[in-house]
């Protein structure tokens, strides 16, 4: 078998700051190449006779993307190294906390959007912030209670538009901003500091 298509662990790539970023090299049958930033380094995906060689010059033509963003996921690291984790009884009484400020919220503003809803409840949970089903069902993430409130009423007002538009469309977010005008200012916020709230979770959960 050829050397370019051999399967090969990875590398190191050097940034213009002279950081060395451990890269990880995944060969299939695609045809295109991506690159995705983990806390372990860089993982590429790329054609199977794709080179190395040929994998660095497309990392050098993202290299401000590539240290913009690497450095933001290092110092969000940094930033969850030695947060604690809630005890069971503190996660119970969050949850229960949640569930009368939450439901507060979505009474609050469902007239105002001009929605109906349905069943409302509170989760525990690592990927998601809250969510709407077709059905008019609303779940929203217990967490939210340890975010400043502004950051709790962009995310009941975002799945609540959702019950006029299912989607991620610009009239969509026309309508969360209509009901929540600070909406970008929150929703970045839970963006950038929503990885130690989900920290705060039991290693078990």
């Amino acid at each position: 078998m050829p050397e370019m298509l051999r399967h090969e662990s990875g590398f190191e790539f050097k940034t213009a700051s002279g950081e060395h970023i451990p890269v990880k090299v995944v060969r299939t049958s695609r045809t295109s190449t991506e690159v995705r930033i983990t806390e372990e380094g860089l993982t590429v995906r790329a054609p199977l006779l794709s080179t190395n060689l040929i994998i660095r010059a497309f990392l050098n033509g993202r290299m401000k993307w590539i240290e913009t963003n690497y450095a933001k996921l290092k110092k969000s690291a940094e930033r969850t190294e030695h947060i604690r984790e809630l005890t069971e009884s503190e996660l119970n009484a969050l949850m229960k906390t949640a569930r009368r400020a939450i439901t507060e919220r979505v009474e609050y503003y469902a007239p105002i959007i001009g929605v109906t809803y349905g069943r409302i409840s509170i989760r525990k949970q690592k990927t998601r912030w809250g969510s709407c089903s077709p059905q008019g069902n609303l779940n929203f993430n217990c967490l939210l209670m340890l975010a400043p409130p502004e950051v709790m009423d962009s995310v009941v007002v975002h799945e609540l538009c959702h019950r006029k538009e299912m989607n991620h469309s610009s009239r969509f977010y026309a309508l969360v901003r209509k009901a929540f005008p600070e909406y970008d200012r929150w929703h970045g916020w839970l963006k950038e500091h929503g990885s130690e709230l989900i920290k705060r979770l039991p290693s078990k959960e």
